[in-house]
């Protein structure tokens, strides 16, 4: 059953993941990152993000980044594991990987490069969302992807699956985006996918923003999520 997710907003980095000169991932870079976030008021990690470079990692690598990330922030703010795939078998055991490690949610992007049809986008998710129990968030990125999933699209998965609970939105479209926000049940939660229109989506309704200039400044994007938050849109 679905819940409201309260602590579900904010500013959530789209974390980068450093490798050292041998192309392999450094652990202790990548820890001070995350204790930089910890440090400056990043409400959420989202490891293995576009961001994050994960279309280049090997399966071995995105599941132990995953682990990492969890076992050292310990609870402290959400993390959520980036898990999709353009293979929908690829996806379900990127996302049990993530789930066995104890993501706090999914976030899983439309399949990229197949651009399929609406069809066969409810179809992706769906057998993902019947077989994974923890929280997915949908990922509409159609400028990485080939394929937009329009606002209906959206909607009609959220509330067909209670296991689907919100979406970043990185349409770059504000129609679609206030679209989602009147269909979608209450409890979904949309997050802008875009630094950019993160102070409109959050005034239309929009829980925060899943940022990549966080990486660079998060205590002042921290600061700005609250302020839109709380209302104060000139501040």
């Amino acid at each position: 059953m679905k819940k409201s997710y309260e602590n579900f907003k904010g500013s959530f980095v789209a974390i980068v993941t450093p490798f050292d000169a041998n192309g392999e991932i450094d652990y202790p870079a990548f820890e001070a990152l995350l204790d930089f976030h910890l440090a400056n008021q990043t409400n959420g990690i989202v490891v293995c993000g576009t961001t994050g470079e994960t279309p280049t990692l090997l399966a071995a690598e995105n599941s132990d980044l995953i682990k990492f990330t969890i076992q050292h922030i310990d609870g402290r703010i959400p993390v959520i594991a980036g898990s999709g795939s353009n293979s929908t078998r690829v996806a379900l055991e990127n996302s049990l990987a993530a789930q066995e490690h104890g993501a706090d949610a999914l976030m899983i992007a439309a399949p990229y490069y197949n651009k399929p049809t609406p069809k066969g986008l409810f179809l992706h998710f769906e057998y993902l969302a019947t077989r994974l129990d923890t929280p997915i968030i949908l990922y509409n990125v159609p400028s990485r992807t080939g394929v937009n999933m329009s606002g209906e699209l959206i909607v009609n998965l959220g509330k067909e699956f209670d296991s689907i609970v919100g979406v970043k939105e990185a349409s770059g479209d504000l129609s679609q985006i206030k679209y989602i926000l009147d269909q979608c049940p209450d409890d979904f939660i949309l997050f802008s996918g875009d630094d950019n229109l993160a102070i409109d989506v959050v005034a239309e309704g929009g829980v925060g923003c899943i940022s990549v200039v966080a990486n660079e400044i998060p205590a002042a994007f921290s600061q700005m999520m609250k302020l839109a938050l709380d209302g104060k849109i000139d501040e």
